[in-house]
Order: structure tokens, then C-alpha cells, then sequence
């Protein structure tokens, strides 16, 4: 294991059990076995750092999604959905400090907008994948793919924070069928096809 990777499996321990307001470059760099000055080769900033442990460190990284024109698009929001849950759920720990605090807030959100990042992605990338099946006739040309990209990732952020506020950090991960579920209802807002074939 590499030293880039040394760091993130530090940085993601420490910022589960501190969250990301509290949790410093400098303890990160010593959990590690690193100098700080080394953590800065690897990361531009506390923020490049807290991104990087996002998408490799999380399940169900923020920058994956499915292949449009492949499965079903029933199929596919539902492996989203799955990812969502499981993401949301795990990060909650490392964000959740940060709404008490409002001047790290901002800087933490500034920081990732430089970045090319944040919560409002997720909701776009979804976005972007239904606008893509539209262009392949999978997903109707008059649906409102914004707002059904957007039930989508609140439904799951929702049940997310459910479960880590009746079970905390090792709270059960969501069932498998209410990713389904949430897929099935939001396919019929996109057109009569759109899950046809899975049902078949």
C-alpha cells in the first residue's frame, strides 16, 4: 500500500470518529506514519482530502453511475438508489459537524465548489443520466428528469440520516428492496416503458 492510500484509510478512520471539523491535516499525516508536509504532495488541501476519502473511501462513490442504454432504467435507478443509501449513511458521520459551524461551513462548501463539488452534484449527475436515456427514447421526452433526479437522492439522503439517528455509526445498511422500491415508483414519472423490461 502506497502512501497516498496510507493517508485516506487514516483520514477516513479519523474523520468517522471525529467528523471532518475537527479532524486536522497534521493528526491525519501522524496516524499515517507521514509528515504533514508529505499528506500535502498527495492532497492540495484539507478539502482535496476530504473528496478523496469521499470517492474511495465511501461506498457507493459519488462519481459512479450507470451506463445509459444499458439494463433497464428501472434497473439502473435502483443501483444508484443502492449507492446513494449506502453513501449518504456512511458520510453522515464526517459532514454532520460541519451544520453546527457555520463559518466552516462555508469554507468547507467554497472549497468544494472550487473542486467541482458537492451535495448538489449528486442530484445532476442523476439528472444527466435520465436526460441520456431521453436521447435514446428509454425515458419520456416530456419527463422532469430534474425533479425526479432530485426525489431520488432526497429520498436517500432521508432514510439515510433515519438510520444513522436510530443507529448511529453501526446502524444496519438499508434493505435492498427500498432501493427498489424507490426506483419503481420514480420510473413510472418517466414514461410507460421505462421498467418494462425488468418486469417481463
Amino acid at each position: 500500500m502506497g502512501t497516498r492510500d496510507q493517508i485516506l484509510d487514516a483520514a477516513a478512520e479519523i474523520m468517522r470518529n471525529r467528523g471532518v471539523a475537527f479532524a486536522t491535516t497534521k493528526e491525519i499525516a501522524k496516524a499515517a506514519g507521514y509528515s504533514e508536509a508529505a499528506l500535502y504532495k498527495h492532497f492540495s488541501d484539507k478539502e482535496d482530502l476530504i473528496l478523496n476519502v469521499l470517492r474511495h473511501r465511501m461506498p457507493g462513490s459519488i462519481d459512479a453511475g450507470p451506463q445509459p442504454g444499458a439494463a433497464t432504467v428501472e434497473d439502473n435507478l435502483a443501483v444508484m438508489a443502492r449507492g446513494a443509501l449506502s453513501f449518504y449513511q456512511q458520510s453522515l458521520p464526517l459532514l454532520g459537524g460541519l451544520l453546527a459551524q457555520p463559518k466552516r461551513m462555508a469554507a468547507h462548501r467554497d472549497s468544494m465548489n472550487r473542486h467541482g463539488a458537492g451535495p448538489g452534484r449528486a442530484i445532476a449527475g442523476i439528472a444527466g443520466y435520465l436526460r441520456a436515456e431521453q436521447e435514446l427514447g428509454r425515458v419520456d421526452s416530456a419527463a422532469d428528469v430534474d425533479t425526479v433526479a432530485a426525489l431520488l437522492d432526497g429520498a436517500c439522503f432521508h432514510q439515510a440520516f433515519l438510520r444513522f439517528y436510530e443507529g448511529g455509526p453501526d446502524a444496519t445498511s438499508a434493505p435492498d428492496e427500498l432501493a427498489r422500491n424507490l426506483a419503481r415508483t420514480l420510473t413510472r414519472a418517466l414514461g410507460p416503458d421505462t421498467g418494462a423490461e425488468s418486469r417481463r
